[in-house]
């Protein structure tokens, strides 16, 4: 407040903005978000092709099928996000002794800002605490600041840095270490 003598008061000025315009939803992945029929359930081998077209579709420098594969036969955790006949998104956690560790959520680019990355994160915590597992650990690209906002809001804190742990073109980009206690 700034006061310009007895009694007046300079009031904050505030720029009118045209109201927004509803934007279309799209008739793809888009338009599936305003349905409540999702579901999580076990990945399997025959959804490889469905997580790879969304592994590509988020990240540069994505897993390869082989490592997909791999997972499900070591028996980690593994869940995909189902919705409206096709996979929106999917976690992949291992576990040892009493801890967990989030290997990969991920969600398809039109399906992400919708809370599906938060549904499958406490999925994969819940299932962690069912298997008496008492602290879940994850990597995060330190560039990822969505990622790191849920993970916060969700309970993890930072523990460590993983230097030059992720590729980034020619050079190399940090990862957040974090931990949440179950």
């Amino acid at each position: 407040m700034i006061l310009r003598g007895p009694g007046s008061v300079k009031k904050p000025r505030y720029k009118v903005h045209p109201p927004r315009r509803k934007r279309k939803p799209e008739r793809h992945i888009g338009a599936l978000m305003q349905g409540p029929d999702f579901a999580m359930r076990p990945m399997r081998e025959e959804d490889l092709p469905a997580i790879m077209r969304v592994e590509t579709a988020v990240y540069p420098y994505p897993w390869t099928e082989g490592i997909f594969r791999d997972c499900l036969q070591v028996g980690y955790c593994c869940r995909v996000l189902w919705g409206a006949g096709e996979i929106l998104g999917y976690g992949v956690m291992s576990m040892a002794v009493d801890e967990c560790h989030i290997l990969n959520v991920c969600v398809h680019p039109q399906a992400q800002r919708q809370g599906f990355g938060r549904r499958i994160l406490r999925r994969l915590l819940a299932i962690g605490r069912s298997r008496n597992a008492d602290t879940a650990f994850l990597e995060v690209r330190a560039s990822n600041r969505a990622a790191l906002g849920l993970y916060a809001l969700e309970g993890f804190c930072e523990v460590g840095m993983r230097r030059g742990y992720y590729p980034l073109g020619p050079a190399r980009e940090d990862a957040v270490i974090m931990a949440c206690p179950l």
